[in-house]
């Protein structure tokens, strides 16, 4: 088997301490690992020099998608604790009429949506078991699914004066990923930090966090520069952190994601490219989105639905060529594109690099600009 394809060349040992548990406290603050793959050299430089390998004319192109707090701790009906991640936003905008509840006051309403996610108790809940977050929030086991999944309805108290958009947002916790270890406690810091500036629709269960580095005042120095913004949806799921476990990565299959591509963006997209200026691409989720609507000739079209586009080495990308990224897991989906675009050995020589000058890893550390 080609090394390429072999799970076990994207193996890399990286010390407990250089994975990131804190945002930098400022977001433009991060390192930045400039990799030129046509030169084949590395600058280390930081975040708030993006801007010189900018031009006028550019594009940048981020993903929109705002995390929920898809974690909800609670109690069961019996007393004991349970643990719900939901894997996707509810459908909100769904025709869910409000009804009465039996055992509630006369003037109590509640609405119920269908959820899907991860349960975790002591004991496993029987279908039918019922969930108490909150006065305004409950849950009720429909079914287990496959992968662990189970479907759940959802029960928002709308008596309560609030929507139910608000009290998930009141009830849930931040999604923070395994690898941030704090006691199983999330900072009141993250509810903003965890969120990129562009966030603006609700439906991942994790941050895409290339854009997490962009602040402000950065925003307002790539204008000054003639950068123009345009944005995508991929709603990231909680299969961005499900392990590669077969040792041909060839023979993976990865999770489809919603996304969205509006005639706006794609017009904008095709016009820079027109004009002979770079798009550049922030974070892998943007990258496979970009992609999965482009053309042969690179063309995007605007588009909307489920997206499962795989990318690992020998895919040929139409229109990806700088992209914005943070540093990826061993043997991780994330870790095979920036290895199809940059090269494996490329890439793994860049990570040795950033481990043995201490750059920080994963969502809250430093970042990459690839250039090829």
């Amino acid at each position: 088997m080609h090394p390429d394809f072999d799970i076990n060349s994207y193996r890399y040992d990286l010390p407990p301490g250089l994975v990131a548990q804190h945002p930098p406290e400022r977001r433009e603050e991060s390192r930045l690992l400039i990799l030129h793959c046509s030169r084949d050299t590395v600058q280390d430089l930081r975040f708030t020099d993006i801007t010189a390998f900018l031009s006028p004319g550019d594009l940048l192109v981020v993903n929109d998608t705002r995390v929920f707090p898809a974690r909800l701790e609670g109690r069961k009906s019996t007393g004991g604790k349970v643990e719900l991640f939901l894997l996707e936003y509810p459908d909100f905008t769904g025709d869910n009429e409000l009804r009465p509840r039996p055992d509630a006051g006369p003037t109590e309403t509640w609405q119920d949506f269908t959820a899907f996610g991860l349960l975790k108790s002591s004991k496993k809940a029987r279908p039918g078991t019922r969930f108490f977050f909150s006065p305004d929030l409950e849950a009720e086991v429909l079914q287990y699914l496959d992968a662990g999944r189970v479907q759940v309805k959802l029960c928002f108290k709308t008596g309560s004066g609030r929507t139910p958009e608000e009290i998930l947002a009141t009830c849930g916790r931040v999604p923070l990923p395994p690898y941030i270890q704090r006691d199983g406690k999330d900072h009141p810091q993250d509810s903003e930090r965890y969120q990129t500036l562009f966030a603006r629709r609700p439906g991942a269960v994790a941050a895409p966090t290339a854009g997490l580095h962009f602040s402000d005042f950065l925003l307002r120095d790539l204008e000054k520069k003639g950068i123009r913004i345009a944005a995508i949806t991929l709603h990231v799921g909680y299969g961005t952190f499900a392990p590669v476990r077969v040792k041909d990565i060839r023979d993976h299959r990865i999770h489809e994601e919603y996304i969205e591509i509006g005639a706006e963006t794609a017009a904008m997209i095709n016009q820079t490219r027109a004009a002979g200026k770079k798009v550049w691409t922030v974070g892998t989720t943007t990258a496979r989105t970009l992609e999965f609507a482009a053309g042969a000739e690179g063309r995007v079209t605007a588009r909307k639905g489920w997206c499962g586009l795989y990318i690992y080495p020998g895919y040929r990308f139409k229109l990806v060529n700088g992209l914005v990224t943070n540093f990826h897991l061993p043997g991780s989906s994330l870790l095979f594109l920036v290895a199809a675009l940059a090269g494996r050995q490329r890439i793994l020589q860049a990570y040795s690099r950033a481990i043995a000058l201490g750059y920080r890893f994963y969502s809250y550390g430093d970042a990459m600009l690839i250039i090829c």
